[in-house]
């Protein structure tokens, strides 16, 4: 099925082009557009902007990861803590991160960091409320468990809180990629980038190469896509346990 997903694609895009269902002017042939993206990959220029999307995407979420866990952690088990901060972190959660744009580039300028920040702040968002999420749903039951048996907080939470919160946290981490490269491909567009596959996106569009805009365009969904499976892969072996 994951296979048959991309000739599917493909034969819906042929049929729009060839039966002109939508301008030709507008839509290029599909195998004219997979064409010209092989020639540029081959060519290293279109890796060279993947490649620098892929290391900003990298250093937002790192930053998000990083400071995101513990701060969930601690806002989880502390349900006043929590309370006391969760509009601050609903609203920020709530509004677009492109809404951001014009404070961090007051605060960092047009340079990469100004891009990473408000891709890692977006990010750093949903991680935290998605640990937050998880430490306070564990499970009670095994909780009381290890209560019981006379466990220190120490051990229940090393050993029952940290794994029953991991299946919520991998799914902030899921989401938090995503959302980091959404965010760095928007701000590569409109935020004074030479490079990227964002920029690269909105040039081809400015000079009107639809095969390399909408190749660009498909690169940047093999990304997205590559990474979410990449963090599937790593759930399963990872957690496991998570339903049972």
């Amino acid at each position: 099925m994951i296979v048959s997903g991309p000739f599917i694609l493909i034969a819906v895009w042929w049929v729009a082009y060839a039966f002109e269902l939508v301008d030709k002017n507008l839509l290029p042939s599909p195998f004219a557009t997979l064409a010209d993206t092989g020639a540029n990959i081959w060519s290293g220029n279109l890796m060279e902007d993947f490649w620098s999307t892929f290391v900003r995407v990298f250093y937002a979420f790192a930053f998000a990861a990083v400071a995101g866990v513990p701060v969930g952690i601690v806002l989880g088990v502390n349900d006043k803590v929590y309370r006391s901060v969760e509009f601050i972190v609903d609203f920020f959660r709530s509004t677009p991160a492109t809404a951001m744009f014009p404070l961090f580039l007051l605060l960092f300028g047009l340079g990469d960091f100004s891009k990473i920040a408000v891709a890692a702040f977006a990010g750093w968002l949903v991680v935290v409320f998605n640990v937050a999420y998880g430490v306070m749903n564990a499970r009670q039951t095994r909780l009381l468990a290890a209560r019981s048996m006379g466990a220190s907080r120490a051990r229940i939470f090393f050993d029952v809180v940290f794994f029953e919160t991991l299946p919520q946290t991998f799914v902030g981490l899921r989401t938090g990629i995503s959302i980091a490269l959404v965010v760095i491909i928007v701000a590569e567009m409109f935020i004074g980038a030479t490079d990227g596959l964002g920029h690269r996106i909105i040039d081809a569009q400015i000079s009107y190469n639809l095969t390399d805009m909408y190749g660009s365009i498909l690169v940047t969904g093999a990304m997205g896509y590559g990474l979410n499976v990449l963090f599937l892969v790593a759930e399963k072996y990872l957690v496991h346990w998570s339903g049972k």
